[in-house]
C-alpha cells in the first residue's frame, strides 16, 4: 500500500507513475489528499481537546489540594461536556481513517522508472531470448495427447474427482513432478536460500499483508466456515513470517524458498489456450522470497532474474525474458520480469515464472521493518519469484523432448527421476 505522506509530498510524480500503468482512476489521488486533510483536521481538534482535558485534570487536582472543592466540582462539570466532544471526535476520526484506507487500497504500486508504459501483454518488452525454438515434425503431439499416450497424466480422472483443472499425475508423470520439485529446492539451497514448509491456508491478515486482499479476493479459494484462504502461491505465507517484525540490518538479505501446492480459481478462463497443463486450479511451485535493504533491491531483482534463467538453462529449455509494461504488472509490483518457455508442439510461449520487486508496498502493510545503524526502524523491500511453477515446465519438457523412442529427460533431472526416458 502506498503511504499517504508520500502521495501528499509527491502528487504529480504519483500521477505520472500511475499513468505508466494506464491507471483508470487518477482522481483518487486528490480524493485521498482531501480525505487526509479531513482526517488531519479531526486529529488536530481531538488533540486540542485532549490537551485541554489534561490541563483541566491538573487544575482540578490543584484545586482539591487547596481545599477549593466547589471550584473543582465546577471544573469537573465543564470537563464532562468535553468528554462527550472527545468521544464524538474519536468516532469521527475512526470513520475518516476507514474512508482513507478504503481509497488507499484501490491504488496499485507505483512502477519503477525503468518499467515501460503500456496497457497489456502486447506492450511488454522482450529483453532477451535463449536457445533455439525448434520446429517439430507434423505428427508431433501436444502435451495433453502425450500424457494420454504414455499414461502419465489423467485429466479426465482429475475432472471426475474434483473438476477441470485438477489433473492426476501417474507413474513416471508423478515421479517427474517430484523430481522437478527436489531439483528446484536443491538448486535454491545451493544458491543460499533457506527452505520453509509453510501452511497452505492463510487468514485475512496474511492475504491483506501481501496484497492478495482485497485485490484478488475472487481468485482465491475461500474456506467460509473458518474464514481462511487456500494459498495462490507460497509467497503469501512465507512473506507473512515477517509481519510485524523488526529485523536487524545485518540480517538482510533474508532468503527463503518453499515448495507448496498452489490454488487459483482462474475464473473466466476457457478456450484452447488453457488446455491440458496450460492453466490449472491446483499446481505445484517452488517459490523464492527475499527481504532486503532498499538500497540493494534492484540489484537483487537482477540476481533473481539470472538465477531463474539458470534453472531453465539446466533443463535445456528455450526461453525468453520479458520486462512487463505497467498495465500488465501485478497490483503489488514495482517491476516484474516474466520468463516464458517455448512449447514446440503448440508453437507458443508459456509463462513459467514471474520475478518481482514490490519495494515497500507489501512491507508497509506488513509493518515489516529493519533497524539501521542510526537506530530508527525503516521499511524493508520485498521480492519474490517462481523457481519454478511446474505445469508449463512439464508441458514444455514433454512437447520439446518427444521423439520416436519416447520423451527424453534432461540430464540435470536424471539423478532425480532415476530414468532417462518416458516410454
Amino acid at each position: 500500500m502506498l503511504q499517504v505522506s508520500y502521495i501528499r509530498e509527491n502528487r504529480d510524480k504519483v500521477l505520472e507513475r500511475l499513468a505508466v500503468r494506464s491507471f483508470k482512476q487518477p482522481e483518487l489521488i486528490d480524493q485521498i489528499i482531501n480525505l487526509d486533510d479531513d482526517r488531519r483536521k479531526i486529529q488536530t481538534q481531538l488533540d486540542s481537546l485532549l490537551a485541554d482535558a489534561n490541563s483541566s485534570a491538573k487544575q482540578i487536582g490543584d484545586l482539591m489540594r487547596q481545599g477549593l472543592k466547589d471550584k473543582a466540582d465546577e471544573l469537573k462539570t465543564q470537563t464532562a461536556n468535553s468528554k462527550e466532544q472527545t468521544k464524538e471526535l474519536g468516532d469521527k476520526l475512526v470513520a475518516a481513517e476507514k474512508l482513507l484506507e478504503a481509497d488507499l487500497l484501490l491504488l496499485p504500486n507505483l512502477p519503477h522508472s525503468s518499467v515501460p508504459k503500456g496497457v497489456g501483454a502486447e506492450n511488454n518488452v522482450v529483453v532477451l531470448k535463449h536457445g533455439d525454438c525448434q520446429s517439430l515434425p507434423e505428427n508431433a503431439l501436444p502435451h495433453w495427447e502425450l500424457a494420454a499416450k504414455y499414461d502419465i497424466i489423467d485429466f479426465e480422472l482429475g475432472n471426475k474427482i474434483a473438476g477441470a483443472g485438477f489433473p492426476v499425475y501417474k507413474g513416471k508423470g508423478a515421479k517427474l513432478q517430484r523430481a522437478l520439485i527436489n531439483f528446484f529446492l536443491d538448486s535454491a539451497e545451493k544458491a543460499g536460500y533457506h527452505e520453509i514448509q509453510p501452511p497452505i491456508v492463510v487468514n485475512q491478515d496474511s492475504g491483506y499483508g501481501t496484497g492478495q486482499l482485497p485485490d484478488k479476493e475472487g481468485q482465491m479459494y475461500h474456506i467460509g466456515i473458518d474464514n481462511l484462504y487456500l494459498i495462490p502461491t507460497a509467497e503469501v505465507p512465507i512473506t507473512n513470517l515477517y509481519r510485524d517484525v523488526i529485523l536487524k540490518e545485518e540480517e538482510l538479505p533474508v532468503k527463503n524458498c518453499g515448495y507448496t501446492p498452489c490454488f487459483r480459481r482462474e475464473a473466466g478462463s476457457y478456450g484452447a489456450h488453457v488446455r491440458g497443463l496450460n492453466r490449472l486450479h491446483q499446481f505445484d511451485k517452488v517459490e523464492l522470497v527475499q527481504v532486503v535493504h532498499p538500497d540493494r533491491s534492484y540489484e537483487i531483482l537482477e540476481d533473481m532474474n539470472q538465477y531463474v534463467q539458470s534453472l531453465l538453462q539446466a533443463l535445456e529449455l528455450p526461453y525468453r525474458v520479458l520486462s512487463l509494461c505497467g498495465g500488465d504488472m501485478g497490483f503489488t509490483s514495482a517491476k516484474t520480469y516474466d520468463m516464458e518457455v517455448w512449447c514446440a508442439a503448440q508453437a507458443r510461449w508459456l509463462e513459467v515464472s514471474s520475478v518481482s520487486n514490490f519495494e515497500t508496498f507489501q512491507s508497509y502493510r506488513l509493518k515489516l521493518r529493519f533497524r539501521g545503524k542510526e537506530g530508527k526502524p525503516q521499511l524493508a523491500h520485498t521480492l519474490n519469484g517462481s523457481a519454478l511453477a511446474l505445469p508449463r515446465i512439464v508441458a514444455s519438457l514433454l512437447e520439446n523432448n518427444q521423439t520416436d523412442k519416447g520423451i527424453k529427460i534432461p540430464k540435470a533431472l536424471v539423478p532425480y527421476t532415476k530414468f532417462e526416458w518416458i516410454d
